[in-house]
């Protein structure tokens, strides 16, 4: 009973695939306790595996959540259309909300690059699986050249991407683009998303072009290597696959294969901004 005293109160809010792998990252940590799982559908395979986790759950929604509070930390696993609304009702109540969804609302947080500044917040904003894979390494980059142009593409797998994430690609490309121009300094970035229907299902993968002014290849590769060793840090999955830099020229690619838990090798992109959201949430206090 003391132990859970020390631990921070958290909920989930959202019982999709993401939401369902919250619970279990939450149910390992040392530091959290997870007091609650909300959704919307009573029925819903998510919540039932919540429960046989053993975990309270609710299909009231935000509503539900707002009445068990305070918590310490709520994690927003939903959609982007329906974040602000949770928001708006969380905020007066002084729980920390950490954004899963791809809203651009919130401090933009990325581990090992700006994961100092999450405590002073209490809206933080973890961009999308994408950005959290490829943000460390073209910040990396940044810092070592100046890139004029970035191109990303991501490449997922159609079985780990909810009905939630489909319906929010377009805002996962605006807010991926603004949050790699917002850590690189750079203006003309693209960002492309794939969802591949292969059988077996490819691992999560993030392909990375950058053209750029005062490329050393020396300092660049060494930095890459610095900022995947700090991402594997709280994903242990994270590898760079492909580095090349020649002038005027990076390529690079990393996959993310998910490690431990109950979710398949190849939901690397549920893996690592699940775990970033965790290791945000263990530091919040």
């Amino acid at each position: 009973m003391a132990a859970d005293k020390q631990r921070l109160r958290v909920a989930v809010l959202g019982a999709g695939l993401i939401g369902v792998d919250l619970a279990d990252k939450i149910h390992r940590s040392q530091k959290l306790q997870l007091a609650l799982v909300a959704g919307r559908d009573r029925d819903g395979l998510g919540l039932r595996r919540a429960a046989e986790m053993g975990h309270p759950t609710t299909a009231g929604g935000i509503r539900a959540v707002v009445d068990a509070g305070p918590f310490d930390v709520v994690f927003d696993a939903t959609n982007a259309d329906s974040h602000a609304e949770h928001w708006t009702a969380l905020r007066p109540t002084g729980t920390t909300l950490i954004d899963l969804t791809p809203t651009g609302l919130g401090t933009v947080i990325v581990p090992g690059v700006n994961s100092q500044r999450s405590a002073a917040y209490q809206h933080v904003n973890l961009v999308s699986c994408g950005g959290q894979a490829a943000i460390p390494v073209l910040h990396a980059i940044s810092q070592r050249c100046t890139p004029t142009y970035i191109e990303m593409v991501s490449t997922g797998a159609s079985a780990s991407a909810g009905r939630a994430t489909r319906q929010n690609l377009d805002q996962y490309i605006a807010t991926t683009s603004a949050a790699i121009r917002t850590f690189t300094g750079t203006r003309d970035v693209k960002v492309m998303v794939n969802l591949s229907p292969a059988r077996p299902a490819p691992p999560f993968r993030v392909a990375m072009t950058v053209l750029a002014d005062g490329v050393r290849p020396a300092p660049v590769r060494t930095s890459i290597a610095a900022a995947a060793q700090a991402v594997r840090a709280y994903t242990p999955g994270f590898t760079v696959t492909s580095l090349a830099v020649a002038p005027g020229r990076i390529s690079a690619a990393v996959e993310v294969t998910a490690c431990g838990g109950r979710l398949p090798a190849h939901a690397g992109s549920v893996d690592i901004i699940n775990a970033a959201a965790v290791l945000l949430a263990e530091q919040s206090r």
